[in-house]
């Protein structure tokens, strides 16, 4: 399938590593144009030079300073971003008796207000071209959250808000916003994380032999299993496509029909 993004410029934030790296990937496969960014220096570049008609800038997006870096790196490679992936965020650690309001401002700043940058430094291009897709990267805890981290999902609840409120001021501007949100994503650190925890419980001494139980017990889903890269990828790339041209607005969950479950 011709997705029609062919030498598209595509931005996607955090793209250095785990699923923003495989969503930059998968668009350059498709033929777009990757700029991958990374918050740190080095670490994007590393990424870049092994994809064809890829860029790299770098700055940390959750402060200003190191978003007007990483808009200024963007603007000075001379391409007009057609499509803004916002896959950046931190889900820091956090309990309601202890959080400090230190800690919901940063949960803010690098959940949201990272995003918020992003899109008032590139739909202006956007819009000056009359196409455009900006797609960010929530969470189904931002309408589900657990009772842990609560400014990291109050953080991301905001930020499914503000995509429907995008949504509308891009009225008939060529541009599409949509919100992809997984539940729990087989990353590296995912499957460290929880196989420690398998471990403990005797539920196996791999992932694969722990999935049952550890899906069970901590992310239940009619599927079974949990999301990979790749399928939380393939979403965004196709909502990144002249395919999804009438699709907008939306909260995208990819939980394995987890919220269907009382």
């Amino acid at each position: 399938m011709d997705l029609g993004i062919n030498n598209k410029v595509a931005l996607v934030t955090g793209s250095n590593r785990g699923t923003g790296l495989m969503i930059a990937e998968q668009l350059a496969a498709e033929g777009a144009r990757v700029i991958f960014h990374s918050q740190t220096e080095g670490d994007s570049a590393a990424i870049a030079e092994q994809v064809e008609n890829a860029s790299a800038v770098w700055g940390d997006i959750s402060t200003e300073q190191g978003s007007e870096q990483v808009i200024r790196a963007v603007n000075e490679l001379n391409y007009g971003v057609d499509i803004l992936v916002n896959n950046y965020g931190i889900a820091d650690p956090g309990r309601w008796q202890t959080a400090t309001s230190d800690d919901w401002l940063t949960a803010y700043q690098k959940n949201t207000l990272s995003i918020v940058r992003m899109v008032q430094g590139f739909t202006p291009g956007m819009i000056k071209a009359g196409w455009g897709r900006v797609v960010n990267l929530g969470t189904v805890g931002s309408t589900r959250p657990n009772k842990t981290s609560p400014q990291y999902y109050a953080a991301k609840g905001a930020l499914a808000n503000l995509t429907v409120g995008l949504t509308q001021e891009l009225s008939a501007t060529g541009i599409t916003v949509n919100l992809v949100s997984p539940g729990l994503i087989r990353t590296v650190e995912v499957e460290q994380a929880y196989l420690a925890r398998a471990r403990k419980a005797g539920w196996g001494d791999t992932f694969d032999a722990a999935e049952a139980m550890i899906v069970k017990n901590f992310a239940p889903n009619p599927v079974g299993r949990i999301a990979t890269r790749q399928e939380v990828a393939d979403i965004v790339v196709f909502l990144c496509s002249q395919n999804a041209s009438f699709v907008n607005g939306q909260n995208i969950r990819v939980d394995g029909g987890a919220l269907g479950i009382v």
